[in-house]
């Protein structure tokens, strides 16, 4: 593989690695605010803004998530066949669904770029009684989705380096 392919691996790699060890202590800071909720609405009035700041968390935390668990391959794999298969056969495979992937992601942050501009122009806010902007969690959204573009992209050329014989 030429050199800039085994240096954008190595940077994608880097960059998801270290923001995917950050946001795996935003389950700690769910956990915290669903602890508010309940103490709140035992011991005082009920904070309206609770819940939708723990429904924001958990976003965060699997969207930012995502590219790290993909990178580690902790994701999902149906592997009625996947495991009889030669590391070579696997990365073709994988090759092909990155593939699919790719354009999936790609329309995602189409459509999120689309929401966000939306969301800013229109100061669009949430309907409820806290009625927090939209456009703060909408942009983490398209930020993890060209995260998880990037991670993919990584992993196609690591997977094109496999099928040709060679490691990254």
């Amino acid at each position: 593989m030429p050199g800039w392919a085994r240096a954008y691996v190595r940077w994608v790699e880097g960059l998801n690695y270290r923001i995917g060890r950050i946001v795996i202590y935003l389950l700690f800071v769910m956990m915290a605010i669903l602890l508010w909720s309940s103490i709140s609405k035992t011991f005082f009035l009920p904070s309206l803004w609770t819940l939708e700041m723990a429904q924001f968390t958990l976003v965060a935390y699997y969207m930012l998530g995502g590219p790290y668990s993909m990178q580690m391959g902790m994701h999902v794999r149906m592997d009625l066949l996947y495991s009889r298969w030669t590391r070579r056969q696997r990365a073709w495979v994988d090759a092909f669904t990155i593939v699919a992937l790719l354009v999936y992601l790609s329309v995602f942050i189409w459509g999120g770029i689309s929401s966000t501009t939306y969301a800013l122009e229109y100061n669009e806010r949430s309907y409820s009684a806290w009625a927090p902007l939209m456009w703060p969690i909408k942009s983490l959204m398209v930020l993890a989705g060209v995260l998880m573009l990037l991670q993919a992209i990584a992993c196609l050329i690591r997977d094109i380096a496999i099928t040709r014989g060679e490691e990254i």
